[in-house]
């Protein structure tokens, strides 16, 4: 019998890409200005922010194996990751807007000393986090398990990361002209309604694979000793959270690195932030032809070697003309960071399952989702260190020599994280060689 033709649009690496774009941009959102409203705006005390978010780390380890686990376990007739997926769309809505919409009694407190403000910001936080572990845990999962062999996984990679891209555009550079204009409330019903309207968009056209949902779970302790056990796995996310941690610094240090490297004004350093992010978008076609044809671990290699040469032209860099062509040069890199680990990650996802006979996406996502989120831990560190060591303390005190503290931290620290990921990478053992092109396995029901 001939099989009916599939419904246009279902399980495609564009709408996958949507799902991206619908969580990304409130997310995004979130990472750049909730600690401004609260501390700066609100007034909450920097000593009880950094508690809060102590507290919200402390609950992200823990929640993300436990929900990959329940996730894993799930079955119903709409599959392992949708039932999670819809349930949590109105809670992530409307956390986030109680995140941005704190009320006048509670945010008057902080200015007469009491812990209203506090208690509101923590809860938040731990609530905003786990509807945000729930979507991001299982949205990951689908990734290996809709899309089989290296050519559609990195299709799919790289249509994601073009739509990462584009989210972390708006999701930074509107967010400030919605508050100006609506208020943090306003800019928070507006991303909540993009968040909705783009997740049901993707999720009407997810089709989850059956066989997926027949396979018994393996029993709780067992499905983590094995994934614990898994060498690759180990060395696949700790090469991940060095170059990671090269993600984080960029990030972070390019307001510096503008200022004291390169003495140019405030109003240009958006120029500076958009010459490293935009070129990633159409970067990420490259990335993707390089993964067809190398396959998962030769290209993820290659990107991070890539990466780190990519690093070195920021520390030659003079002026904002020199600092955007360095940053050109270095989004070619981290566009390929982007594509390639997804490819790899779902071969040793793939190889579990031909172990154990159980599709186990859900754990191995949360798993090393939580060792390569540990990279902020080390760029913490690196910022530490490195301003120690030079002199460095703060605006008001910069030390003898902050242009060096800054190059040094934007490239050369950059420049070993990612040598040192090479070097892990080396340590990884290719079982059986993949198919480059081989076609997506599962069918449209």
């Amino acid at each position: 019998m001939e099989q009916a033709k599939p419904e246009r649009g279902i399980n495609s690496s564009w709408t996958y890409g949507l799902g991206m774009l619908a969580m990304m941009v409130p997310s995004q959102a979130f990472l750049s200005f909730y600690s401004y409203y609260y501390v700066d705006k609100l007034g909450l005390g920097l000593g009880l922010a950094t508690l809060a978010r102590t507290i919200y780390l402390v609950w992200d380890a823990v929640n993300q194996p436990l929900l990959g686990y329940a996730s894993d376990r799930t079955r119903s007739r709409w599959g392992r990751r949708k039932p999670w997926l819809y349930g949590a769309l109105p809670a992530f809505a409307a956390v986030f807007i109680g995140l941005f919409s704190v009320p006048e009694s509670v945010a008057a407190t902080a200015a007469e000393g009491g812990l209203a403000l506090f208690y509101w910001f923590l809860a938040a936080l731990v609530l905003f986090e786990t509807a945000s572990s729930v979507l991001w845990v299982n949205y990951g999962a689908l990734l290996p398990e809709l899309f089989a062999g290296a050519a559609a996984r990195a299709k799919a990679s790289a249509v994601q990361q073009g739509f990462q891209m584009l989210a972390i555009l708006i999701g930074t550079a509107a967010t400030p002209l919605l508050f100006q204009r609506l208020g943090f409330g306003g800019m928070s019903f507006v991303y909540a309604a993009v968040f909705l309207v783009c997740m049901l968009a993707f999720l009407r056209r997810l089709r989850e694979p059956p066989e997926s949902r027949l396979q018994p779970p393996l029993p709780f302790l067992q499905a983590f000793r094995i994934t614990l056990s898994n060498r690759n796995f180990w060395i696949f996310h700790l090469a991940n959270s060095f170059a990671q941690t090269v993600n984080g610094l960029l990030s972070s240090m390019i307001p510096f690195y503008a200022k004291y490297a390169l003495g140019i004004p405030e109003s240009q350093v958006s120029l500076l932030l958009a010459s490293v992010f935009v070129p990633v978008i159409p970067l990420v076609a490259v990335w993707y032809v390089v993964a067809r044809r190398l396959g998962g671990l030769r290209s993820w290699r290659l990107a991070l070697i890539a990466y780190g040469v990519s690093a070195a032209p920021l520390w030659f860099a003079q002026s904002l003309g020199g600092g955007i062509a360095a940053g050109i040069c270095i989004g070619f890199g981290l566009a390929g960071f982007l594509v390639t680990p997804a490819v790899l990650s779902g071969r040793i996802i793939d190889l579990d399952a031909e172990r154990t006979g159980r599709r186990r996406e859900g754990v191995y996502t949360a798993v090393g989702g939580f060792i390569t989120r540990s990279s902020g831990l080390l760029s913490a560190a690196a910022f530490w260190i490195v301003g120690l060591a030079l002199g460095y303390r703060s605006g008001a005190d910069p030390g003898p020599n902050p242009e060096l503290t800054f190059r040094v931290l934007i490239s050369l620290v950059p420049i070993g994280l990612l040598a040192l990921s090479v070097a892990i990478s080396l340590l990884y053992r290719e079982e059986k060689e993949e198919p480059h092109d081989q076609p997506q396995a599962h069918p449209e029901l």
